[in-house]
Parts: structure tokens; sequence; C-alpha cells
């Protein structure tokens, strides 16, 4: 996937050799973002040809996102110009209009908390209420959103009926599961409390039940996921619960080398958020085709959408308010974190490295490195890096057979890049 950015960083599948940022950005400039290096689907299912578009965010965010630093980036392809509406995947299933994507899985995810509560039944009173604390639907539900639309999505490429198979509802019960029970351990591991405008449950209970809570939702899960039978799923999905581990002890730690600071924020971003996603959709695409394409469209369509919406996350600490968020602003900051915005505010303000080696511990850092990201175009060019994500995520989900989920997820992806909180 030549045009892939999370592919430059990490060359996971070979490739030229990155020695830092600065090469990485070059590589990536260098590339179109719709080449690709496998060989191409057996069948294509958009008509629309790819012509050059308005750009999605407005000119003046578009124009300084591509002028990332004179320094950094001297090459500007034409490439860069193409956005969303260009890369032909605009043919709907039924009409010219996007779905909704929340309109679309309504149906799906109406008892989907109540089947959730189900799992985690137990006698003892004060963990069934820690355990179903989270379980309020005031989340964004994104994870499950994705899952159920992936799967009726595969269901209608593979010639069946669009409905879930109910091994494919449980991915997406399983998914919200696993991602409930990491914020119950991050929010105890950094120490919150708060969380989606109310107070943490380590906060509430104590750090000890807390754990035990978010434990106890991850063996619900498991349990469930067994009970679908299918060794291929239980593998894939498993291997979400190591990557959140590898991606917490990845965040526990910082790099010296600042070469190698981005690309390890990247796999951490994709441990951390992204293995979730794409994980759990090609999880219920296993569960209805046996063709490896397949499978790849689905994770690599959940990889992207899942590092975007992290890259815009980021984004969102340094632009929303705590209300907004329902969590405290500068919260990455505070907690010693160096996300997207201040690893690219780092080229204009070389100030920022020592900081970032100390966590941001010393007084007055976190003012002082606030002040830089804002004054910088760090959080221009992480929103930029975060549409070109999406862009990635739409060349591969174009590749399946018009459906009106098909297109929902299309439009997921301009939902994600808009978001506010």
């Amino acid at each position: 996937m030549a045009g892939s950015w999370w592919m430059c960083c990490r060359r996971l599948n070979g490739g030229c050799t990155i020695s830092g940022l600065t090469e990485t950005l070059r590589c990536f400039s260098g590339q179109s973002a719709y080449s690709s290096a496998s060989p191409p689907a057996r069948s294509s299912w958009s008509s629309t040809p790819r012509t050059e578009m308005r750009p999605l965010f407005p000119a003046q965010i578009h124009s300084k996102a591509l002028n990332l630093n004179p320094s950094l980036l001297r090459r500007r392809s034409s490439s860069l110009y193409r956005t969303l509406q260009s890369c032909g995947c605009r043919t709907s299933h039924s009409d010219a209009k996007l779905r909704d994507p929340f309109t679309l899985a309504q149906k799906d995810l109406t008892s989907l908390y109540d089947d959730i509560k189900k799992e985690l039944f137990m006698a003892k009173t004060e963990l069934k209420s820690l355990c179903n604390y989270y379980f309020d639907c005031r989340g964004k539900a994104i994870r499950p959103i994705i899952v159920i639309l992936m799967a009726r999505a595969m269901n209608i490429h593979s010639n069946r009926a669009g409905d879930l198979l109910p091994g494919q509802r449980t991915i997406a019960m399983i998914s919200e599961m696993i991602h409930t029970a990491s914020l119950v351990h991050d929010d105890v591991i950094d120490g919150s409390d708060e969380r989606r405008g109310k107070k943490s449950i380590n906060d509430v209970w104590g750090e000890r039940k807390a754990i035990l809570a978010g434990d106890f939702i991850l063996s619900a899960a498991t349990m469930a996921l067994a009970r679908i039978g299918n060794s291929a799923v239980v593998k894939v999905v498993s291997q979400v619960i190591e990557d959140l581990v590898r991606g917490e002890f990845m965040q526990l730690g910082s790099k010296e080398n600042e070469d190698e600071r981005f690309k390890h924020y990247l796999e951490k971003t994709y441990k951390k958020t992204a293995s979730l996603m794409a994980h759990s959709c090609k999880a219920v695409s296993i569960l209805v085709n046996s063709d490896p394409e397949a499978h790849e469209i689905a994770y690599q369509y959940g990889k992207n959408v899942g590092i975007a919406f992290q890259l815009v996350d980021d984004v969102l600490d340094f632009t929303s308010g705590a209300e907004q968020l329902g969590k405290p602003a500068a919260a990455d900051l505070k907690l010693g974190l160096a996300t997207g915005p201040v690893l690219f505010a780092c080229q204009q303000f070389p100030e920022l490295h020592a900081m970032i080696m100390r966590r941001f511990s010393s007084k007055g850092d976190v003012d002082q490195a606030w002040q830089f990201v804002l004054q910088s175009d760090g959080v221009q060019q992480t929103t930029y890096l975060a549409q070109r994500y999406c862009e990635e995520a739409i060349r591969h989900i174009s590749r399946l057979r018009p459906s009106p989920e098909r297109d929902a997820l299309i439009r997921l992806t301009e939902i994600v890049l808009s978001r506010e909180k």
C-alpha cells in the first residue's frame, strides 16, 4: 500500500528504508494516495471517473497543511490535492447520496447495550454496578457501528442477504466491551477522575475495584468470543488484547531519537486504537467470506479509520474545551504525552524536544508546549494527516460491491474528520 503513511512509517511490508520523520514525509508526499503495491482487485465496483474536486477542508487550512515545512517538503505531488470526492467511490447503491451510518446501524444497535449487560450479569450488586457504569449509551459507539456496517457490507459483497449473522453481531458487542475495558484500565493508569462527562470508575469505587471490573469485562468478552466457535476469528480478535497491552507500554516510554518519535507515535496509535477496529472488521469478514482479499479490505478500512480517529482525537485535545470532550482539555500534555500536534510543532519550535524527553514535568512545561502548538501549524498538519488516512480507508472500501452500508462507511470517514468531541 504505497500511498499509506502508516506503511511508510512502519514499513510493515518492506520497501524503502525510512530513517526519520523528514524522509517519511518526503516518501509520502511523492506517492499517489491511490497507488498500490499489491495486485489490483479482481473487480472494481466504482464507475465514477477520478477527477480533481474541491478539498475536504477549507482552502486556507488545506493549503497550510500542504506546506508542512519548507525544510521538510520541497516537492508537492498532484496527488496531495486529491480528496475524498476524487477517489472514484461515490457510486451509490440506490442514489447519489451517501447513507447516514447511524441510521443504518440503529436497528442493530438498539439492544446492543442490553445484551452486553446480560453478558456481564453478576449476582454481586457492586460488581454489576461497576461493569455497567460505562454501558449507559453515552459513548459514541463508533466501534460497533463500524463493525455492524462492515458486516452487512461484506454480506452483500459475498452475495448474501445484508442482515447480520449471529456471530457478526457478537463481534460488534465484543468490540465495545474490549474498548470499554481498556477505558477502565486507562483511567486507572492515568489517574483520570472523569470519563464521558461523569466521574470515572476509579474515582467512584477506587483503583483496585476498577481494575477488577475491567478484567471482568474482558473475561466476559472472551467467553462471548469463544462461543462464536471459529478459531480464525478467535485468533484475529485475540490479537487486539495483545496490541492494547503493547500500546500501553509504548505510551509509558519515550524515544530519545527525534527521528524515531513519529514512527513510535503512529505505531502506538495503531496498537491502542486502530487495532481493535481493524481486527473486528476482519473478523466479521471471515465469518462470511473465505477470500483473503476481502479480509484485507475490511482490515485496511478499520486500520486507516482507526488511526484517523485517534489523530482527530489528539487534535481535539488542543482545540476543544473540557465540556465538549467529556474530559479535561490538554489531558495528553498533563500526562506527559507528545501527540501529533506536538511532534509536528517540534519542527518549528525545537525547544519542545527537551520538554518531550522530560514528559512536560517541569513547571510551566504544559502551558509553554500548549502555546508552541497553537503558534505552529501542528494542528493543521495532524488534521491533514487524518484526512489522508481517511482517503486510504475509502480507497479500500470502494473495492466492495455497492451497497447502502458500503456508502455509509464512506460517509463515516467524513464524520470522523469533522467531529468535535
